[in-house]
């Protein structure tokens, strides 16, 4: 009997490949883990049609007039579908490609943390989509990503009706990340390119319900395309006060980290260290419990770097800065402002930090397909009729 049902299964499945590649075809196949991590631009801004996975990747903290802080997260996601499929259903049915966006704001001085996540399989009555191959032009829905003479504007909303607009300009070279600057980060047996922009100014204002705040910050920018799997992290951008940068990440499993895992460190002059695993220490230093879905956090770090003399503490600015997006990216992940402060050189140093964690709410393994598509939509209906 199991052979029978798996045998109805595979044809099953056989078929509805079959009907998902005449709905979405692709003429070009996805290219495989990148070999050469050599970046262009502003050519390696613009969509890429060939990779499985990329995103634009902004975070940011920020100063209003008045003196109120606030961090923010914008990210863009497109993704091909030829590999994905949830049970026997290819996504491809669906669309090839995917596009996805979250934003969130932590208002620090409220204690508020406030996000929205949007989707497009760029269908008639969809969410309206365009992720420019010969631009760096992004947009999905009224929010959009454009690079200008330099400069990335950005442009999003929260259900709130809070408008925010902003002007992103690097003051420092692009860096590349990945093993010795190489410009690959290897994710199991994938992997990516992956350069940043690691210090923004940053200018522009929030409108809410007509009263228009303006702010400065600074901002940081992490820039991904290419072919793996999707796996459990965590990573750490840190901006110290002193004009310098620190960009750490752990790629986690059963048995612990893996061992791809590594870093950079920019120097004041955007001159960049590379660092492997074995260089740096994360500790967690206390937890948060998630009273929606249980899952633990880590929710405080002390990290260490001993040969550059690093020895600092990470503070959640926020505590609850979790974001629901199983009906997008299909997960549920940590990610927020923090402040830092400790030591470098034996020097007193203070910064701030974002930090994502990814994994450690398991519920996305149970995710079937009415739930990816319905199960947290109302958000979509509210975009559509309003």
């Amino acid at each position: 009997m199991k052979a029978f049902t798996e045998g109805i299964e595979k044809a099953a499945a056989s078929l509805l490949d079959g009907v998902a590649g005449l709905l979405n075809y692709r003429d070009e196949p996805l290219r495989t883990a990148p070999s050469d991590g050599t970046v262009t631009l502003p050519r390696d801004l613009y969509a890429k049609r060939d990779v499985q996975t990329e995103w634009w990747y902004y975070t940011g903290h920020c100063e209003r007039a008045n003196g109120r802080r606030f961090g923010f997260e914008l990210v863009f996601f497109k993704r091909r579908t030829d590999l994905d499929r949830v049970g026997i259903f290819p996504m491809t049915a669906l669309a090839n490609p995917m596009y996805f966006a979250h934003f969130a704001i932590s208002d620090i001085d409220a204690q508020k943390f406030t996000y929205e996540h949007i989707r497009s399989f760029d269908k008639p009555l969809d969410v309206p989509v365009l992720m420019s191959e010969t631009a760096c032009d992004v947009r999905l829905g009224d929010w959009s990503l454009r690079e200008v003479a330099g400069k990335h504007v950005l442009h999003a909303t929260v259900s709130d009706g809070t408008i925010f607009d902003a002007i992103l300009e690097p003051t420092k070279p692009v860096v590349l990340n990945g093993d010795e600057g190489s410009g690959i980060a290897k994710k199991g047996t994938g992997g990516s390119n992956h350069f940043s922009f690691t210090r923004m100014a940053v200018t522009g204002q929030t409108n809410t319900g007509g009263e228009v705040e303006t702010f400065t910050g600074t901002a940081w920018m992490d820039r991904e395309f290419g072919i793996w799997e999707q796996g459990d992290w965590d990573w750490f951008s840190i901006q110290f006060d002193d004009n310098t940068e620190l960009m750490i990440y752990q790629f986690r499993n059963q048995d612990g980290t893996d061992g791809d895992s590594t870093g950079t460190f920019v120097q004041a002059d955007g001159t960049c260290r590379y660092l492997k695993r074995a260089d740096f220490d994360i500790e967690t230093t206390s937890t948060w419990t998630s009273p929606r879905n249980g899952a633990v956090y880590s929710a405080g770090w002390r990290v260490r770097v001993a040969k550059l003399d690093i020895d600092i503490t990470i503070t959640p600015s926020i505590a609850d800065q979790e974001l629901d997006t199983k009906g997008t990216t299909m997960v549920v992940y940590w990610e927020g402002s923090c402040d830092v402060s400790g030591t470098r050189e034996s020097v007193p140093v203070t910064g701030r930090a974002y930090v994502e964690l990814v994994g450690y709410d398991r519920s996305h393994e149970n995710v079937d397909l009415t739930g990816f598509l319905f199960g947290d939509r109302l958000d979509q209906v509210r975009y559509f009729f309003t």
